[in-house]
């Protein structure tokens, strides 16, 4: 529902913070709601994911959409709430979390608040191999010359690399991208275009 929020930090405690938009306050809890204490009274940028539930309606902010995006994918985990979700993320960094799911490292998962073995173990099943979208950069080899072969002449690697990841997003299986990949590379297109050609071919 909200992107994000722009406004002015009005307020900091040790749940939330809030922060004022068009005379507006919203609560929004945070990570680490004290790294926002050096930035009372100026403007801030706070992306936000808005819960609802039953019995709850709250929003949740963080610095960066990599934070985000990694807050939603936990909340996917079974035996993983909010709370648990806003601990693991105060807790580490999101490249740390990431690298402990992908290689199965349950003796540093275990490290987070309220996370035990079991929890661990659903994290590594339920997010490997799902976490690329969230720090595209800790993956370098995502998308490397064995998976997709490199044509004579350098594509825009970017652009391509992007391209692949939207299309996994949208719902495309590794096998599906890695059949149509060869052929585009040999191009020299923006990331919009790759996107476009590639759904051309996959919905022949």
């Amino acid at each position: 529902m909200y992107e994000f929020i722009k406004g002015t930090v009005m307020f900091v405690g040790p749940e939330y913070i809030v922060v004022e938009n068009n005379g507006i306050g919203y609560q929004i809890s945070t990570p680490n709601p004290f790294i926002y204490s050096s930035k009372m009274d100026t403007i801030v940028t706070v992306y936000t994911y808005h819960y609802v539930r039953e019995d709850l309606m709250a929003l949740y902010g963080f610095e960066t959409r990599e934070e985000k995006k990694l807050f939603t994918k936990l909340l996917n985990v079974s035996g993983i709430g909010p709370k648990g979700a806003l601990a693991i993320l105060a807790s580490g960094e999101v490249e740390q979390v990431v690298s402990a799911i992908d290689n199965e490292d349950e003796s540093f998962l275990v490290k987070f608040p309220g996370v035990g073995k079991k929890t661990a173990r659903q994290m590594i099943l339920d997010l490997k191999g799902k976490l690329q979208d969230v720090v595209p950069d800790y993956f370098p080899n995502l998308f490397n010359a064995d998976k997709f072969p490199a044509a004579a002449g350098q594509p825009n690697d970017t652009a391509f690399e992007e391209a692949m990841l939207a299309l996994k997003a949208l719902g495309y299986s590794e096998k599906e991208i890695k059949k149509i990949a060869p052929e585009l590379r040999k191009e020299q297109l923006s990331t919009d275009q790759y996107i476009k050609k590639a759904l051309q071919r996959l919905l022949k």
